[in-house]
C-alpha cells in the first residue's frame, strides 16, 4: 500500500497545476531573492536567518520580502533567504527529501498549495512541524481556511492567500436584460438559471465560461454546501452522495440551457472574460486580477457571492478555489524564530497586509484585517464597490472540507463522470465508475 502511494504521488507530482493567482512559471532559471545566502537548506540554529521556498515573484515572493521587511522594525538583524521555487519543484523536492529519509535539503519555510497539505502532511508527517502549541491564534482566520492544513486535530500551516470565491459581473450586460448586480445576490442556482436564460435570450451572451473536462465549479459547488468526496475517515464518498448528486445534475442543467459553455483551456476561459463574450464568471477572488487586465472594462464590473443549491439542507453562497498556506519542516534548526516570524507577519500584522494589498492585490484570509481602512477603499475598476472587505466577510462564511491524501485523484474521477454526463451518460452510473476509480488508486 505504501509502495503504490508513494507511486502514485510521485507520477502525479508534475500534474498539480495552481488555480490561484499565485501560479507561477516552471521555468528552469528561477533565481533566488533578497539574500546573499543562495543555498536552499535550513539556517543555522544559532543565526537570526531563514530559508523560504515559494513562487511569484509578484505575489508570494513579493509578500515574504515585505514580511522580512516588516518583522525588521523589531528584528533588524533578521534576514530571510527567499529562493524563488516553482510549485511544481517545491513538490518534487518534498518528495525526494521524504522518501529518501534526509530532510536536511528542505528549507526552513516553504509555501504549500492548500488542495495539497494534507496529502503531503499525511504521507510524510515527519518533514513538518505541528504548530498546534505554537502562539499562532487561528483564530485570526476563517474555518475553512484553516482546515486546509489540520491533520488529526493539529495545525501544521499558516494561511496565505485568499481562494474565496466571488462572483464577478458585467453590470452592463445585466442592465441591458433589465437586471442588476442584487437580482443576483443571496439566490439559488434553479434562480441563476432562469435568469442566465433571459440575459441570453437579450443580449447573446452566457453568463459563465469553464473550462472542459475540469471540476473546478463542481468542487466550488460541493463546498458551499460543506460537502466533500471523501468520508471522515477518509474513505471515498461519491457515488451515494447525494449534495455531489445535485452538483453534478445542476453542472449539467447549466451547460443543457446555454446559461454556461465551455472552451478548450485557460487561455480560451481567460479571453472569454477580457473579449466580452460572458457576463461573469465564478470563482477564487484571484480572477480579479485577470479580469482588470481589460482596461476598457473599468467600472463595468461588480461582485457578489456565488449561487447556492436548493435541496441541501446546510448549503450556502459561499466557498472558496485555490489558495496556499506555510508550513516549518522539520529541518528548521531554529523553530521558534521561525513561528516567531510567521506569528508577527502573515498572523497578526494588520499593518503588512495592508502594505502587501494595494501593490500585489494579494488577499488574504486574515480576518482582523477586513477592519483595514485599505481593505475598506473603494476600487474603481468594481465601479468603486468596496470588494477587499466584501471578500474577507464572504472568507468567514465560507465552510470547510475535506481533502484527505487522494483529493487529486478524485477530482479527476469526479471530472470524467462530468464529461460524460454532460455527453447524456448516466449519473449514478457515473459516479459509481468514478468512485471505483478512486477505490482503485487507493488498493482497495
Amino acid at each position: 500500500m505504501k509502495k503504490k502511494l508513494l507511486s502514485i504521488i510521485l507520477s502525479t507530482i508534475m500534474s498539480f497545476t495552481l488555480i490561484s493567482c499565485g501560479s507561477s512559471s516552471t521555468t528552469e532559471d528561477s533565481k533566488d531573492t533578497t539574500s546573499t545566502n543562495t543555498e536552499n537548506t535550513s539556517s543555522d540554529s544559532n543565526s537570526n536567518e531563514l530559508t523560504v521556498w515559494c513562487w511569484d515573484p509578484a505575489f508570494n515572493i513579493y509578500a515574504m520580502e515585505e514580511a522580512e521587511k516588516e518583522y525588521q522594525k523589531e528584528n533588524p538583524d533578521f534576514v530571510l533567504n527567499i529562493v524563488e521555487t516553482p510549485w511544481a519543484d517545491v513538490q518534487t523536492k518534498l518528495t525526494t527529501a521524504a522518501t529518501s529519509g534526509d530532510l536536511s535539503t528542505l528549507p526552513d519555510i516553504l509555501l504549500m498549495q492548500d488542495n495539497a497539505f494534507q496529502k503531503n502532511v499525511m504521507v510524510y508527517p515527519d518533514a513538518f512541524v505541528d504548530l498546534s502549541n505554537y502562539n499562532i491564534n487561528y483564530n485570526d482566520f476563517s474555518d475553512s481556511k484553516v482546515a486546509y492544513s489540520v491533520i488529526d486535530n493539529k495545525n501544521y500551516g499558516v494561511p496565505f492567500d485568499n481562494g474565496t470565491v466571488v462572483n464577478c459581473m458585467r453590470t452592463d450586460i445585466l442592465e441591458e436584460a433589465g437586471f442588476t448586480i442584487d437580482d443576483f445576490t443571496d439566490i439559488t442556482w434553479s434562480e441563476y438559471i432562469e435568469k442566465g436564460k433571459i440575459v441570453l435570450e437579450k443580449t447573446g451572451k452566457p453568463l459563465l465560461s469553464m473550462q472542459a473536462g475540469e471540476s473546478d465549479l463542481i468542487m466550488m459547488m460541493l463546498q458551499s454546501a460543506g460537502a466533500s468526496l471523501f468520508n471522515e475517515d477518509g474513505q471515498p464518498n461519491i457515488k451515494n452522495n447525494e449534495v455531489l448528486k445535485e452538483v453534478v445534475t445542476t453542472y449539467k442543467d447549466l451547460i443543457d440551457s446555454g446559461v454556461l459553455i465551455q472552451v478548450n483551456d485557460w487561455d480560451q476561459y481567460i479571453g472569454t472574460l477580457t473579449n466580452n463574450t460572458v457576463a461573469s464568471t465564478i470563482n477564487g477572488c484571484w480572477i480579479l486580477a485577470s479580469i482588470q487586465t481589460a482596461e476598457d472594462q473599468s467600472s463595468l464590473w461588480e461582485i457578489t457571492n456565488m449561487p447556492k443549491l436548493e435541496s441541501t439542507s446546510d448549503a450556502t453562497n459561499y466557498s472558496n478555489n485555490g489558495g496556499s498556506s506555510w508550513a516549518i519542516t522539520s529541518n528548521c534548526k531554529n523553530i521558534d524564530l521561525a513561528v516567531d516570524f510567521l506569528s508577527k507577519t502573515f498572523a497578526g500584522s494588520v499593518d503588512f497586509y495592508e502594505t502587501i494589498l494595494p501593490s500585489s492585490g494579494a488577499m488574504a484570509t486574515y480576518l482582523p484585517a477586513g477592519d483595514s481602512a485599505v481593505y475598506d477603499e473603494e476600487q474603481p475598476f468594481f465601479n468603486n464597490q468596496k470588494i477587499y472587505s466584501t471578500i474577507l466577510d464572504f472568507a468567514a462564511k465560507t465552510p470547510s472540507n475535506n481533502t484527505g491524501v487522494y483529493y487529486y485523484e478524485a477530482r479527476d474521477a469526479v471530472a470524467t463522470a462530468i464529461t460524460n454526463v454532460v455527453s447524456g451518460a448516466d449519473i449514478d452510473s457515473e459516479l459509481a465508475n468514478a468512485e471505483d476509480t478512486v477505490k482503485f488508486a487507493m488498493g482497495e
